[in-house]
């Protein structure tokens, strides 16, 4: 177990707060389409990479449970 880092309640919000992005990110193509520029492919790559990351790393953080307490 972790000493250091996020509680498991914080891990929890961020996996939420990920989750909601994701679905918020394939709302927006859903509904406007897949974008024509580079600058749109940009947009989307950035927020899949960060709310995909962020869901993957607080997964296996929960899994593993390696947060400060063990509740």
């Amino acid at each position: 177990m972790n000493k250091y880092g996020p509680t498991r309640g914080d891990l929890k919000f961020r996996l939420a707060f990920s989750i909601v992005g994701l679905v918020l990110t394939s709302g927006a193509l859903h509904y406007r389409g897949l974008p024509d520029g580079p600058g749109g492919w940009e947009a989307i790559g950035i927020a899949t990479l960060f709310f995909g990351g962020t869901f993957v790393w607080t997964l296996f953080k929960l899994i593993r449970k390696d947060h400060p307490d063990g509740l």
